[in-house]
């Protein structure tokens, strides 16, 4: 399963588009993306749409990985990491049957 860099690295490269140009659009800097790309920093969520537009990747695909990889991220290696994953999953599902 590729990582949100590696997609973004992979659609930029198909793209033929410089680090330094992607990074330019996106108003950061290339060292910021270059660390995103090899999974070394998170990407913002403000990126993600302009991203998705810059490089035609799937916007709701593309926020997916982030969202996934976010949490992953927050709890991995955590003793109870799982079983609490299981849990906001239940809350998620009980909090949006019970949304007015």
């Amino acid at each position: 399963m590729k990582t949100l860099g590696e997609i973004i690295r992979q659609k930029r490269e198909e793209k033929k588009l410089l680090l330094r140009e992607l990074s330019a659009m996106l108003e950061i800097d290339p060292a910021i993306l270059s660390k995103i790309e090899r999974g070394e920093r998170n990407a913002k969520k403000k990126h993600i749409k302009k991203i998705s537009e810059i490089l035609g990747i799937d916007e709701q695909g593309l926020l997916i990985q982030f969202l996934s990889e976010k949490i992953l991220y927050d709890i991995e290696g955590e003793e109870f990491g799982l079983e609490a994953l299981k849990v906001a999953e239940e809350r998620m599902k009980y909090n949006s049957k019970n949304e007015i």
